[in-house]
């Protein structure tokens, strides 16, 4: 049966209309009457991953400083007392949802106790933002600092015993972070990925592949697509890893990850297509599984560097990444980055980057996440 009720924005005079259908809420018109309220919030099971039966799910919305209201799950252990529990924010990979890998991530870590968050960032699955398909190095950190004020809010949470957990491009924005926002009390990373490097320096084989001119011409691309986005009034997609050849050409694809595989991939290629592009993780709402970013999406990150203020760490700090994986470089060097002197690298014996996505292969140490978060997070 389907039901109808209006509701009234705060944020411009129009009437939302919001149907439930079988358990799901679509925010009708969202994109055009506000552009900042969710696009959905999906009330059925839709995870990459099972239902654990000793976790409450619920999902929730919460907005940030820019307004944008992004939509989490929260998980709580179902065997708790009236004690006031330690929270942890998750969000990640870049291009992922959290029906993928964070909420994998924050199901376990709440059967460990913990009051966990995995959230949509701005922009990106069923979190408002517009036009769709972007990041943002200043937004998507502010986006963690905005489920600190939900998780703080909760009577279940202890506000100061709150930690932030970035996997892949969000470990970044996570470090990003905790350089900034005094109330985090602890931050740990999976196979993270500096994003700011990676688009401003292009992703090499275990350092930057971008020569001063390669920058250059990756940046006279990015700008002549300005041009053409706005003469065309619409923005096109594009991947956000470009190249560049001997001749200073700059090639990007229409897709993050293509439709099907060549007979003989690249090995990191094989890596995310094989989880987001398969059953095993593709989700409709994830950017990677579906489609691309915004083409001129890396002009955000081309001279913001996320880890500028590494240095300023001086909380407790885990750094997970795996023996072989293609990241493996960003988090050694965040690592060295880091201020702290309670920090920790962990490199999984021959783990890949995407073998820390989710438990196929069995090397996600969540052993080590939560004895890293009942340390320092008591």
């Amino acid at each position: 049966m389907e039901t109808f009720t209006k509701k009234l924005t705060t944020a411009i005079p129009v009437i939302l209309l919001t149907a439930t259908l079988s358990g799901v809420s679509i925010m009708s018109n969202a994109a055009t009457l506000n552009p900042n309220v969710p696009v959905s919030m999906v009330e059925k099971w839709d995870k990459t991953f099972a239902q654990s039966d000793k976790v409450e799910h619920r999902k929730v919305s919460f907005t940030n400083r820019y307004g944008i209201t992004l939509v989490g799950d929260l998980y709580m252990p179902k065997e708790r007392n009236v004690q006031k529990l330690a929270a942890i924010a998750i969000s990640g990979p870049f291009g992922a949802v959290k029906e993928q890998s964070s909420g994998l991530y924050a199901q376990t870590l709440a059967e460990a106790g913990f009051v966990t968050l995995a959230f949509d960032p701005s922009y990106t699955g069923e979190s408002g933002g517009a036009p769709r398909n972007l990041a943002s190095p200043d937004i998507n950190t502010e986006d963690f600092s905005a489920a600190v004020d939900f998780l703080g809010l909760q009577n279940e949470v202890d506000r100061q015993r709150i930690g932030l957990l970035g996997i892949c491009g969000w470990g970044g924005m996570a470090l990003n972070d905790a350089a900034m926002d005094t109330r985090v009390k602890a931050v740990a990373t999976s196979v993270m990925y500096d994003m700011s490097r990676a688009m401003g320096h292009g992703v090499g084989d275990g350092k930057d592949r971008y020569t001063t001119a390669d920058r250059k011409a990756v940046l006279q691309y990015l700008n002549a697509q300005r041009w053409r986005d706005a003469e065309n009034g619409t923005f096109a997609p594009g991947g956000h890893d470009l190249y560049v050849d001997e001749n200073a050409n700059v090639f990007a694809s229409d897709r993050i990850l293509p439709e099907t595989l060549s007979a003989d991939p690249h090995p990191v290629l094989k890596e995310f297509f094989d989880y987001y592009r398969v059953p095993r993780g593709f989700h409709e709402r994830s950017v990677n599984s579906t489609g691309a970013w915004n083409a001129t999406m890396p002009l955000s990150f081309m001279n913001m560097p996320l880890l500028s203020y590494a240095n300023e760490i001086t909380i407790p700090t885990l750094i997970v990444t795996g023996e072989n994986a293609h990241s493996r470089y960003f988090a050694e060097d965040a690592f060295d980055a880091v201020g702290s002197k309670e920090k920790e690298l962990v490199v999984v014996p021959g783990a890949n980057h995407v073998d820390l996505y989710d438990n196929v292969a069995g090397k996600i140490p969540f052993i080590k996440f939560e004895q890293f978060f009942k340390n320092n997070l008591k």
